[in-house]
């Protein structure tokens, strides 16, 4: 009771300045999740320099328990937000704390399936381990993660030994530099490792699950090329001691790029056919990119977000760009420009400098600055600000003052145009993203295509020929979206022609847009069923199956092997089209119903359980187990599927019988599902 009134002056007036007064410089924990009760127990040794005498510091800690301390020259205490250290602490004095806790954390740390990892994006680290939510202070963190002794852990830093004690291992990893509390991270599970080298020697660590094994080729695609190329675009060597990647079930991003470790989400494992349509390249690059923009400077507040935001996606279509040329790039750059436009045109644009702008802002429209200054200061000056940047703020946090100043001392050009044209304006400067795209020959040759939009179709037919023949990915798919607005027997030759190209992704737009097919294109689309894309054969499998009823047990048996993306898209079609199919396996059918049901439990994740939901609610497949499952659903830590499962829930229980079997088994659930029943039925 005697720190009571401490710990309210302390709340009223200073939380803010607690920067001014200490410098956590090291934590050093042992951390051990506890599947069983979804749980985590740790100890810690905090390191910290007084900067202003004090009687009080805090780490943030959300709902912790102290169980253990020592050390009495720093009294160790908890509160509902945050862990104390009290004591006579004198200004240029270290001071060591050490303590032990437990939490059951509601966010943050995850237990997925076999698989345990954290997501701390912003300031939610302090849900699983005491730290600080403010970014301001860095901290080098070294932990060792307690795990089953069949389990591998990956966490920041380098793995500098591994114990094996009472069938548990301890994996000891060591951080040599500080950073942002958001940034400590760690995943558990059945991982098999690789490892490459960098040009610059930097060991690069590549996990996949165990049974995803035989997909590390096309998952990992250029992974030491995107390195590679990053370190010498960037001019500053990578900061850290080594690079790992590891995808997880269920997470809530595409990616994030902790310190070291970046974790993202498994929907990027893919086989080499996966590979068309739903690669890692893109994402792989933006994490690594953030290694320099983010972990090693990192933005003092979010009105600077666009620092790390704007720089990783910039960088990651540098990367994209090495790998598939300049169209490849300047599409990019089109496509984020059009919604760009769009946004602002309905007028809801941002600047780059408001805290609260959207992620297309802070993003797309981030490389979009970058973009344009790169063009206007040009190529050395360009480079030689960034490396300057980096250097003189290494480790340190950044505001856009801090970057604008070394472009300024880089170049003789007058930036304040550009400043505030892309940084301080919240409308998108169109004609000067519209003069910059026309410096590409294939976006002259993409708008020369896209203006026969409003010609008619037997003025533009030897137009849209000869764009055909170039056989180029993007105006081929323009030519196939005009003729969309087209009767198809009029557009014949022309979709014939499309076919022919053997261009993949004119092929796939003339599967993703016609819905009546004629008899005279049937063996045609028949060749779909065969394209390496995953996109293409779901469109196509649909489209024969529903134009063609005579040969939809062919179809079936054509594709009844092929499985799909992570969420299973092909074999959850098939699935349903099958139990439509009259006759078709007929004594198959109950295992088809089950398969489809069984897509909806809490052992699969949450893209391949959302499209059997979407499915079972479509064809009418309910039962008490799906409809349980639907339950589960709806308290996922996953937002949007949460959501998701909600409202079918909702609708689901407007039939009051529905509604009234459920309710009569609610002790069947679990805490969480039955809070939640309670508190819909309680707003009825």
């Amino acid at each position: 009771m005697k720190y009571l009134f401490l710990f309210l002056l302390v709340t009223i007036g200073s939380f803010a300045q607690q920067t001014a007064q200490v410098d956590f410089q090291k934590i050093s924990a042992t951390i051990e999740p506890i599947s069983s009760s979804e749980s985590v127990t740790g100890s810690m040794r905090v390191q910290f320099l007084i900067k202003q005498a004090t009687d009080s510091v805090y780490l943030d800690a959300v709902k912790m328990r102290v169980t253990n301390k020592a050390l009495e020259s720093v009294n160790v205490s908890a509160t509902a937000d945050k862990i104390w250290f009290t004591g006579a602490f004198q200004q240029g004095k270290s001071y060591t704390a050490f303590f032990e806790y437990e939490a059951n954390p509601r966010q943050t740390l995850y237990f997925t399936g076999n698989q345990v990892w954290t997501q701390g994006q912003g300031k939610y680290t302090s849900h699983w381990l005491p730290s600080l939510d403010d970014m301001n202070d860095k901290i080098e963190f070294d932990l060792t993660v307690v795990s089953k002794f069949d389990k591998t852990v990956v966490a920041n830093g380098a793995l500098v030994k591994k114990d094996l004690k009472d069938l548990k291992s301890y994996w000891q990893f060591d951080m040599k530099q500080p950073m942002s509390s958001y940034l400590v991270a760690f995943a558990m599970g059945d991982f098999t490792r690789w490892e490459q080298v960098a040009a610059s020697d930097v060991p690069i660590e590549l996990y996949l699950s165990t049974k995803d094994t035989a997909h590390f080729e096309p998952t990992y695609r250029y992974t030491k090329e995107i390195f590679d190329f990053l370190e010498s675009e960037i001019g500053v060597a990578y900061p850290w001691q080594n690079y790992k990647q590891v995808p997880v079930r269920d997470f809530l991003y595409a990616g994030m790029e902790n310190t070291t470790c970046t974790i993202f989400s498994e929907a990027f494992v893919v086989d080499r056919i996966g590979f068309t349509d739903r690669n890692y390249v893109n994402v792989n690059a933006h994490e690594l990119a953030h290694q320099w923009f983010g972990n090693l400077i990192t933005e003092t507040s979010g009105t600077h977000h666009w620092l790390q935001e704007g720089f990783a996606t910039y960088y990651a279509l540098l990367a994209e760009r090495q790998l598939f040329g300049d169209d490849y790039y300047y599409w990019k750059l089109y496509q984020s420009a059009e919604q760009l436009k769009a946004l602002s045109d309905e007028g809801k644009g941002e600047s780059l400098l408001n805290p609260k702008a959207s992620s297309l802002t802070f993003y797309e429209k981030g490389a979009w600055a970058l973009h344009v200054l790169h063009e206007q200061i040009g190529d050395s000056a360009f480079k030689l600000a960034v490396k300057n940047y980096l250097t003189k703020h290494a480790f340190k946090n950044v505001s856009t003052t801090d970057f604008l100043t070394e472009v300024r001392t880089a170049t003789e050009m007058d930036i304040t145009v550009w400043e505030k044209d892309w940084l301080e304006q919240s409308a998108f400067k169109a004609e000067q993203a519209f003069n910059s795209l026309l410096k590409s020959t294939f976006i002259q040759n993409y708008f020369e295509a896209a203006r026969y939009a409003a010609i008619s179709l037997e003025e533009k037919k030897e137009q849209l020929s000869t764009a055909l023949a170039i056989n180029d990915d993007y105006i081929g798919q323009e030519v196939i979206y005009q003729l969309a607005k087209e009767p198809i027997e009029e557009a014949l030759s022309l979709y014939k022609e499309g076919f022919a190209s053997d261009n993949l992704y004119t092929r796939q737009a003339i599967a993703l847009t016609v819905s009546e097919i004629p008899k005279e294109l049937q063996s045609e689309f028949e060749t779909l069923l065969s394209d390496a894309s995953y996109v293409t054969q779901e469109a196509a499998l649909y489209l024969l199956w529903a134009n063609f009823p005579e040969n939809r047990a062919s179809y079936l048996d054509a594709m009844a092997n092929i499985v799909g993306f992570q969420n299973k898209n092909i074999r959850q079609l098939w699935l349903v089209l099958a139990l439509n199919t009259k006759g078709y396996k007929p004594l198959k059918r109950t295992d088809f119903t089950e398969e489809l049901q069984n897509y909806t439990g809490s052992e699969y994740s949450f893209e391949i359980r959302q499209k059997a939901f979407e499915y079972c609610n479509e064809i009418g497949l309910y039962n008490d187990v799906v409809i349980n499952n639907m339950v589960d659903a709806a308290v996922h830590h996953n937002w949007r599927f949460r959501n998701f499962a909600r409202n079918l829930l909702n609708n689901l229980l407007k039939n009051t019988d529905v509604e009234e079997a459920l309710y009569q088994r609610i002790d069947s659930f679990s805490t969480a599902e039955k809070e939640y029943l309670t508190r819909i039925k309680d707003k009825k």
